[in-house]
């Protein structure tokens, strides 16, 4: 199974708290913006420990304040055994960072911001709770000595090492769960690298991201937000402006597919439950073993062009997902039947069992202007910024195809069978059962779309994907193959 996610002194807020340890492991990310998974570090009994903040009696200084949110079921869910999870986010920069314009930068955005100025606090009757905090925005950032670079190459290979063992540490819980890593080197792509580290409790990628372009303003207009395009409503169905035999029409398209959800959604549980009473996947060369959610990751990327994978998507009359599946599922194929030649294994196993998590947003997207308005305080709708993931079970079929587009073609047959379903619904009002049964395994892959480029970035426990930048190459390459396939035809 696979998912397709300082130390300086710190001032203490008027709350007394004290620390309890706890098991727990996991992760996420991005960048330029990019993303991947990670866990955290493993102590010697191959557990790794974080910390949960626990309220003093209320003898103490504190009192209960009535803005003293409790944690949703989805913040708690990532506090679970093997699920301490956290998002990074990768910026790259086109100068130099400015530290003292980044400190302003953060006071007048991030920290506004109710979430990113408060802790996670266990009451007396272990219910979790946000307190807000004093905080000091020097204790969030780090910036490691970088004066040893002198290359392109070695800045390259420094930043992925970076973050690479980001994934062997974890945040303190005494203070809001969020960093900042500043490596003002100059890689390949930028002259300049943030890693933002953020606590998934915090919120989910869909949050976050609507946060992240809240808090930039428009080049040409310092004081107004960036405008993001939006899909227009669409005309009506011209068929209920025909009388009432466009009313049965639609009344008897709505109601088989609604029959056809409902069936989908059913069907769909019940691969749930046979996958929790034992329905595995093959045993291949890159099924993560016992334990490999809390191994180091290795975070690997490239860029591929919108264009190309809108072109193949024209070509299918599909969507970019369909042409993402079916690229995920080339290269995968790909990889395998290398590894397996290369280990002497002989031919890939027929019949593979490959199946991906892939995490789907179940609430209206937060707006720009509402997460401006909330870091302002203007608005107060702190509940609605969080967790509301849904989880959809993806095959990734793994076969050979003569023809490059097949995979694209197959991949939108899922996905549309996979639309008719509320198994994201369902997944996400059993969320922390879901992630108790599946976890994140040894492979994700993230997908972000910016700048008419697409970021493909994955993270691998080496362990069972010992060179995570041929499988990067190998799915690039296919999109490749796809496009060389639609020119050669003249589509």
């Amino acid at each position: 199974m696979m998912v397709l996610k300082t130390s300086l002194k710190h001032r203490n807020s008027t709350t007394k708290h004290r620390c309890l340890r706890v098991s727990g492991a996991t992760s996420m990310s991005l960048y330029n913006t990019t993303g991947g998974c990670f866990y955290g570090n493993e102590n010697k009994m191959g557990k790794q420990e974080t910390s949960l903040v626990i309220e003093c009696n209320k003898d103490d200084d504190h009192k209960s304040k009535d803005e003293d949110l409790p944690l949703t079921p989805g913040a708690m869910m990532f506090h679970q055994p093997h699920l301490n999870c956290y998002i990074l986010s990768i910026l790259g920069y086109g100068t130099k960072v400015d530290f003292d314009l980044m400190r302003q930068g953060l006071d007048r955005t991030l920290l506004r911001h109710p979430r990113f100025r408060s802790i996670q606090v266990l009451d007396k009757h272990g219910r979790g709770k946000w307190v807000e905090s004093e905080v000091t925005v020097n204790d969030h950032i780090v910036i490691p000595d970088v004066s040893g670079i002198k290359t392109v190459m070695e800045a390259d290979q420094f930043v992925e090492d970076y973050i690479s063992d980001l994934s062997t540490t974890r945040l303190d819980f005494v203070r809001p769960l969020w960093d900042v890593h500043v490596l003002n080197v100059k890689t390949s792509e930028a002259e300049s690298v943030a890693i933002i580290r953020i606590h998934h409790s915090i919120g989910d990628g869909v949050s976050l991201v609507s946060l992240l372009l809240a808090s930039f303003r428009k080049s040409s207009d310092p004081s107004s937000l960036p405008t993001i395009p939006t899909k227009g409503s669409g005309s009506a169905d011209a068929r209920v402006r025909n009388g009432w035999v466009g009313f049965v029409w639609v009344f008897l398209y709505g109601l088989v597919t609604m029959v056809s959800v409902i069936w989908n959604t059913f069907v769909d549980t019940l691969g749930f439950l046979a996958t929790s009473h034992g329905l595995k996947d093959t045993d291949t060369l890159i099924k993560g073993r016992e334990g490999c959610e809390l191994k180091k990751k290795r975070f690997v990327h490239k860029t591929v062009l919108l264009a190309d994978v809108k072109a193949v998507k024209r070509a299918i009359d599909g969507t970019i997902n369909d042409v993402l599946l079916g690229i995920t599922s080339a290269g995968l194929t790909r990889y395998l039947c290398r590894r397996y030649e290369e280990n002497g294994d002989g031919n890939l196993p027929k019949k593979i069992r490959l199946r991906s998590l892939l995490l789907v947003n179940v609430r209206k997207t937060p707006g720009i202007l509402d997460m401006s308005e909330m870091m302002a305080g203007k608005n107060n709708k702190k509940q609605e910024f969080g967790n509301w993931i849904g989880y959809i079970m993806l095959p990734i079929p793994i076969a050979h195809h003569n023809d490059p587009l097949d995979y694209a073609r197959i991949g939108k047959k899922i996905i549309n069978r996979k639309k008719s379903s509320w198994e994201a619904f369902v997944s996400f009002s059993t969320a922390r059962v879901f992630i108790k049964l599946f976890g994140i395994k040894s492979l994700t892959l993230h997908f972000q779309s910016y700048m008419n480029k697409i970021k493909m970035v994955i993270a691998a426990d080496e362990t069972a994907i010992p060179d995570p930048h041929q499988l990067c190459n190998d799915i690039s390459d296919s999109l490749d193959r796809m496009k060389n396939a639609i020119d050669a035809t003249g589509n």
